[in-house]
């Protein structure tokens, strides 16, 4: 289904009536693979269920908190300690085997196809040259496409959008499973080997936030092992702290930055932080720097020389080479204008494409093919562009890995092929570091323009791969043709050397696309080495983000929002201030009594049209002169344990003790708690009595109904709450706040918008 004209389509896709009714959702779903998916972005999906980051602090929890004492409470710090220490370790080993794997395979495929050019460009017919090429590229993404696409799509991409998203409090299915980072790694080894426009530096950050979310639980669901460790650990506000150790180390082994890995934590994920969590996440970010340092270096045969502090290292920059002046202050805030501009537009020709890949390209197969015709095409205009470049360097003093003479003059080699036929890492370092002269400006450009359009096709392809690279490729080299072309302007005047342009180029491109500034600066910083560039990447960041902003938003952001996840910022939406609670929350509200029938609990868990996760208690008192007041709150996991241990008794004898749950009981459930099918009731049983009291978090967070929209937000966020009671002036239950009735509501073109929820 492929053809032309439906990428002619692509285009023409503005136009398309996003705002399809609701109704079509439901009528469209039930034929098996209808050839078009309606998506419409004013939904929020109630797919989503949120973190339980908020600990149920009932009679269990009290009473296992009473019981540790101060060794105890020792033990566990020093226990958190060494899991972020392992996180370290194993994150840089993973990056370690990822390097490792890609340079010899890239390797390998470069160096049969160097061979097959060589001979053919001699005898004549080059175009078995470039049937090698796009042959081995695709087939190679084919097999990285398969495990993605059949085996685990959530894979697929970078995972930055995935970890921000769990970070904010959003449960995304199987993000952080085992599978998901086997596949991961896989994936993104098949991906850049495959010669695709993508880099290996995001999907470092999301095996990080696996690793670290199965270590911690000191178990596999996965493969149905438990090793009875760190049990205490089995709750969503310990392995979220976790997960932002891994995603931080996972920075730090791609980028060499331990701090830029911290960073980064804080400004994209982390809306809980403390000074505890600080240290220990720099302590996990600075062990995984180490530890691919040290076999690295091993591998590289300089066992004593730590010099490979990331998977991509730009090298050093000389402040006597390649110093700045006022002057030209100016000037790197220009291309911090430029580099916005261009990341919007990379943003949202990505946004029409994901769009049509949602309504298209749903079925698994057309996602692989897609995969494959990408690889194909990216090795093709690889070939041509080389084919037609006629830009011939010397050979002597170059650092050329593999050195493509095609029609140059002997010890000569062609400097596009630097560009493309080489992995993207390597392309950056060399547009960074080669000496002047070293490209002609026609070649850049021609780079850039290729580049930007197949780095934008790329992203979003069934596969697992990153956009830091790419982008910096691109921005690296515009950066780099915009040095050449002022020392043009300037008569060569010594200060325009090109590869401090590329540097800045480069990081107004990357802050234009994904619009992150605080981490950003550190990491270019850290990957450079040098502090002096601090000031100058830093205006140009800025720049590039508030120029972005006003056009469309982040990278990230975007996909956020198209995948209909009920994400909150920082703040809540400006015009929004107006609302009060009675407004946003949602009724009516399902309640349980303190002392409830089994039979009502199981028919009130087991109604499919409210898959409601929180559940007020109220006083069971049957005299109808006192008020219904609530007393706690009792999440679904915990009933689900309750009837799956049969914590109940007969309705005769109250009196009589039920049997006892400890909360090692709701820890082993946990993550996957059974659902309520797979739990049998019987007759007799449902008309048993069950006790909330001792189970119940006693002390839920409320709120009255009058108080405005504003302290929900922060309180939902910060605190990360699950759910928020909403009650009268007689402490009766009126409704309940939660994280998708504050998402609903969204700054749009004209306003405040109210998106809809839907089940999809």
């Amino acid at each position: 289904q492929l053809t032309a004209a439906s990428f002619l389509r692509i285009g023409q896709l503005s136009n398309v009536d996003l705002n399809e009714d609701v109704h079509e959702l439901e009528t469209e779903l039930p034929r098996q693979h209808p050839n078009e998916i309606p998506h419409n972005e004013k939904l929020l999906s109630l797919k989503y269920e949120s973190l339980d980051y908020d600990n149920s602090e009932n009679q269990l929890f009290l009473e296992e908190e009473r019981r540790i004492n101060h060794t105890a409470f020792r033990t566990v710090e020093i226990k958190r300690w060494v899991i972020c220490a392992m996180i370290g370790i194993l994150t840089g080993l993973v990056a370690c085997f990822i390097d490792i794997v890609v340079e010899n395979l890239a390797g390998l495929k470069y160096r049969v196809v160097k061979g097959n050019i060589d001979k053919f460009t001699e005898k004549g017919g080059l175009s078995f040259s470039l049937l090698l090429w796009a042959t081995l590229n695709a087939s190679v993404v084919m097999v990285g496409s398969v495990i993605v696409a059949f085996i685990e799509p959530v894979a697929a991409g970078s995972g930055i959008p995935q970890i921000k998203c769990y970070l904010n409090g959003v449960k995304i299915p199987h993000v952080v499973r085992l599978k998901t980072l086997v596949i991961k790694v896989c994936g993104v080894i098949l991906s850049v080997v495959g010669g695709l426009a993508v880099g290996k530096e995001g999907p470092m950050i999301h095996s990080g936030a696996v690793i670290a979310a199965g270590i911690s639980q000191g178990r596999s669901t996965s493969l149905k092992r438990d090793f009875k460790i760190f049990e205490y650990f089995r709750r969503d506000t310990e392995k979220r702290d976790f997960v932002s150790a891994g995603a931080a180390a996972g920075v730090s082994a791609a980028f060499g930055a331990p701090v830029g890995g911290v960073l980064f934590s804080l400004e994209e994920g982390a809306s809980f932080w403390n000074q505890f969590l600080t240290w220990r996440i720099f302590f996990a970010s600075m062990i995984s720097t180490f530890t691919l340092n040290s076999v690295l270096s091993v591998y590289h045969g300089n066992a004593w020389d730590l010099s490979s502090p990331g998977l991509i290292n730009f090298g050093r920059f000389d402040t006597e080479k390649m110093g700045y002046t006022i002057q030209e202050i100016p000037i790197f805030i220009f291309m911090g204008v430029v580099g916005g501009i261009l990341g919007a537009l990379f943003n949202a020709l990505n946004y029409w494409l994901t769009m049509f890949r949602i309504r298209y390209i749903h079925r698994p197969c057309l996602q692989v093919v897609e995969a494959m015709l990408v690889a194909a095409v990216t090795a093709t205009v690889g070939f041509v562009m080389i084919y037609c470049s006629r830009d011939c360097q010397p050979i002597q003093g170059s650092t050329v890995a593999y050195p493509l003479q095609l029609f140059c003059a002997d010890g000569e080699y062609n400097s596009m092929a630097t560009a493309f036929f080489n992995t993207p890492e390597k392309s950056v370092v060399n547009l960074f570091h080669d000496p002047p002269g070293s490209y002609n400006p026609m070649t850049l450009g021609m780079f850039t323009l290729m580049y930007f359009f197949l780095a934008c096709w790329t992203y979003g392809l069934t596969v697992s791969a990153g956009v830091f690279i790419p982008s910096l490729l691109i921005g690296a080299a515009w950066g780099r043709l915009f040095g050449i072309s002022l020392s043009y302007l300037t008569k060569g005047s010594i200060w325009a050397d090109p590869g401090k342009y590329a540097l800045m180029g480069a990081a107004a491109q990357l802050g234009g696309i994904v619009r992150m500034t605080l981490s950003l600066t550190v990491i270019m910083m850290e990957a450079t080495g040098n502090v002096t560039y601090g000031f100058p990447i830093m205006l140009v960041l800025m720049t590039a983000k508030i120029v972005g902003d006003y056009f469309v938003e982040g990278l990230y952001d975007m996909h956020i929002q198209l995948q209909s996840v009920p994400f909150l910022h920082w703040e809540a939406p400006v015009t929004s201030h107006s609302l009060t609670a009675r407004e946003v929350m949602s009724t009516p509200v399902t309640c349980l009594r303190r002392i409830e029938r089994v039979g009502t609990v199981v028919d009130i868990l087991s109604d499919t049209s409210s898959n409601h996760n929180g559940f007020p208690v109220v006083e069971s008192n049957p005299d109808a002169t006192q008020v219904a007041g609530l007393r706690g709150l009792i999440l679904r996991s915990q009933l689900i344990v309750l009837l799956k241990h049969k914590v109940f008794v007969e309705r005769a004898n109250l009196s009589l003790v039920q049997r006892r749950l400890k909360l090692k009981d709701f820890r082993d459930a946990y993550p996957r708690f059974p659902p309520i099918q797979s739990i049998h009731v019987s007759q007799d049983e449902r008309e048993c009595m069950i006790d909330l009291s001792e189970f119940m978090n006693p002390s839920p967070y409320t709120v009255p109904q009058v108080t405005a929209r504003d302290p929900l937000h922060p309180s939902i966020l910060a605190l990360g709450l699950r759910h928020l009671v909403v009650v009268d002036n007689r402490n009766e239950v009126v409704g309940m706040v939660t994280r998708k009735d504050l998402a609903r509501y969204r700054l749009g073109k004209e306003g405040l918008e109210e998106l809809s929820l839907a089940q999809t």
